[in-house]
């Protein structure tokens, strides 16, 4: 009875583990790299860098983003766009363009979902089709992922760790979803700012609006606007 138990369990655990494979396989990553505690999620960068850094998440607003676009060259800005693969995948121009600027392209996922909720599997099927899409608009290599919602779990933790992907959050949040003032989106992405920050903004009208002032700020307090890879030491 013993040997049919260790017998029954060798074969589940082994069933387990092809099954893993297959759909790691299957979402063409390459490396898997499981550990107890993430060291891929920032907040920030590096102070040293005497630099900031503006995040667009887009999913939407394609002519608001190519507005953001001719402003930041206007000021010799550079930052950070998390793209989402469904408004990637229909704006394929838009995109080559953001990359051929100068700027940083990165995951927003696919279809804007919640990773709190998902487990490892779903947080690698929603992921991995975005910074495949990416890589092929732009011929690059993405390795940022942002949350939609700032919503993620360990799973999406070790799912990004196994990709390569770091993960970001913010430092301050414009919030200009929501409240549709230009002067409280300057404010929120002004007020103390500090070398390092990450600021997170989308490609809304009152952004748009907003941003010459937030630029022109960061210029006159000794900082510039550099992409989240470049405040990360990269």
């Amino acid at each position: 009875m013993k040997n049919v138990l260790i017998s029954v369990f060798t074969n589940l655990i082994l069933s387990v583990a092809i099954l893993f494979v297959a759909i790691i396989g299957f979402f063409g990553v390459d490396t898997v790299k499981v550990s107890g505690v993430s060291q891929n999620l920032f907040y920030r960068g590096n102070a040293e860098k005497n630099s900031v850094s503006l995040m667009f998440n887009v999913y939407e607003n394609t002519e608001n983003v190519q507005k953001i676009l001719q402003t930041l060259q206007e000021y010799g800005a550079k930052c950070t766009f998390f793209i989402g693969g469904s408004w990637a995948d229909d704006n394929i121009d838009c995109v080559k363009s953001i990359f051929s600027q100068g700027h940083e392209v990165a995951s927003h996922g696919y279809f804007h979902k919640d990773h709190s909720k998902m487990d490892y599997s779903k947080n690698l099927e929603e992921i991995t089709p975005s910074v495949k899409l990416l890589n092929m608009i732009c011929n690059t290599k993405v390795t940022l992922f942002a949350p939609p919602s700032g919503a993620f779990c360990q799973e999406t933790l070790t799912c990004c760790e196994a990709m390569n992907l770091k993960v970001i959050m913010w430092s301050r949040d414009t919030i200009d979803w929501r409240d549709k003032d230009a002067n409280l989106i300057y404010s929120r992405a002004t007020k103390d700012l500090q070398a390092g920050e990450f600021i997170l903004m989308h490609p809304t009208d009152c952004t748009v609006s907003a941003l010459p002032k937030i630029l022109d700020y960061i210029n006159k307090v000794g900082l510039q606007a550099k992409t989240v890879s470049y405040n990360l030491g990269e």
